[in-house]
């Protein structure tokens, strides 16, 4: 049980308290700032130094102060353990998988070397990468990198396990594999804890159990999972559930509704017989396609199976094997939205100068910067931050501002909205949608979320056993 709040001026997150009882999971939702990440960090103690938690945290009836955080240090990994929404930045770059949790076992439970080894290995089978024991973290997709996080954080046995966000950027197949592993984690687990947090409404209705559903640092509504999604009572919940892909209203569809009309539209790019690799491993081969004006291409497929790579060979960032892309226009007008934008921007530079600096390299007009900012709903003093001084959300709007500028003639989406709640994810996503509309401009969008794509692309492309297949408008 917790009773507190975590403080600051104004406070962050107000006071509020709940229970998590032993075999029913607890899932908490909101939009990004809302104070759930912030209720994970107060938990475990793991608080930013200029924040202060309140209250205390009741755990098999022993009390924890909360403003004294290095109480909890001896319970990691031990009563309370976490699975975090970067397991790469969780897990050594430098240490083999089975070593690694390998080595939880020995420093945690406490078993020997051999002992531990042998756990660690039964582990990885048990969860399906048995054959990715030998590798690097750096050489594992999403999915197996979460799923090595989570056999690292269960090897001392914790009975509390707060997953953080655990499914951001995977497929679908691979948000429902960790639904899966983490009810049945919690079946087995004696007097096991499982406290959920997430903006995938998939992955709530799949755990289930009790929902929290946070705005703004406060708990605007709660109950059973089935009957909060099923009907909400209040309009904040209602608004973050019909952001959903899967309620959207339906766009019209350029190529789908005017096949006669695109036929006539002029090729932005095209790729003829291109085969993609890496690290001399083929991806995909003998790829055609071409992209016109004012269209939007949807692109999607299995974790790992070549959709970034087809991005990186379009815009001429992979060399391909075989084949050839044809561009009708200068480099600088064929951009990539990333899928996490704090690696593309300078850490210690203002928002604002990274801004004038690209305004000034490419001798743009800096008059459209304020109108643009207000339609992305940034707020002016946001230039003045740094870009680790504001939420996902506003990052990925600040990159999609820079394109703005640009006018980039093509775009290649990369899982742009993969790591935003829903509310952001369709304030982006419409941004984009009039971008392309307005400029002419054309846009492959690639997504795991087939119902997002299913009401904004004009066509899909499915990635299938190194080919590329499309999906005809009745077909989707």
């Amino acid at each position: 049980m917790l009773r507190g709040a975590v403080s600051a001026q104004p406070p962050l997150l107000s006071p509020l308290s709940l229970s998590l009882q032993a075999g029913e999971p607890l899932v908490v939702i909101g939009e990004t700032g809302s104070g759930k990440s912030l209720l994970a960090q107060a938990l475990l103690g793991t608080l930013p130094r200029e924040l202060a938690a309140s209250g205390s945290l009741w755990l098999d009836g022993t009390e924890y102060p909360l403003h004294t955080p290095a109480n909890r240090q001896p319970l990691w990994g031990r009563r309370m353990a976490v699975l975090p929404q970067e397991p790469w930045l969780a897990l050594d770059p430098l240490m083999k998988v089975v070593k690694q949790v390998g080595e939880a076992y020995r420093l945690v439970a406490r078993s020997g070397a051999q002992a531990s080894r042998q756990a660690a290995q039964a582990d990885l089978a048990q969860l399906g990468i048995a054959a990715a024991s030998e590798q690097l973290p750096g050489k594992l997709s999403g999915g197996m990198a979460q799923r090595v996080a989570f056999a690292a954080a269960r090897a001392g046995g914790a009975p509390l396990l707060i997953a953080d966000e655990p499914t951001k950027g995977l497929d679908a197949v691979r948000v429902s594999e960790i639904g899966d592993m983490l009810l049945k984690s919690l079946a087995e687990t004696p007097r096991a804890g499982l406290l959920v947090i997430t903006h995938d409404m998939a992955l709530a209705r799949q755990i289930g159990g009790r929902l929290m559903v946070m705005c703004k640092g406060e708990v605007i509504e709660q109950g059973e999972t089935r009957e909060v999604m099923a009907a909400p009572t209040h309009p904040y919940t209602r608004r973050l559930i019909a952001a959903a892909p899967e309620a959207w209203p339906e766009v019209p569809r350029s190529m789908c509704d005017a096949p006669a009309e695109s036929s006539s539209r002029k090729a932005i790019i095209r790729a003829e017989g291109l085969t993609v690799a890496r690290s001399k491993q083929p991806l995909l081969r003998d790829v055609n396609l071409s992209m016109s004006n004012g269209e939007i291409v949807g692109i999607q497929g299995v974790s790992g199976c070549g959709k970034s790579s087809l991005g990186d060979a379009l815009l001429g960032l992979l060399a391909s094997r075989e084949g050839q892309v044809l561009r009708d226009d200068v480099a600088m007008h064929y951009q990539k939205l990333y899928q996490d934008p704090v690696a593309i921007f300078p850490p210690y530079r203002t928002l604002g100068r990274l801004l004038k600096d690209i305004i000034s390299r490419h001798r743009l007009d800096d008059g459209e910067l304020p109108g643009l900012m207000e339609r992305l709903a940034l707020a002016p003093e946001l230039l003045a931050r740094l870009p680790g001084q504001v939420s996902g959300g506003e990052l990925q709007r600040f990159a999609l501002l820079q394109l703005m500028l640009i006018k980039p003639r093509f775009i290649f989406a990369d899982e742009p909205t993969s790591r935003l709640d829903p509310l952001v994810q369709q304030e982006v996503i419409a941004q984009m949608v009039a971008m392309v509309r307005e400029q002419g401009m054309a846009l492959m969008l690639v997504s795991h979320d087939t119902a997002l794509l299913r009401k904004v692309a004009d066509r899909v492309l499915v990635v299938e056993e190194g080919r590329l297949r499309e999906l005809t408008c009745d077909g989707w």
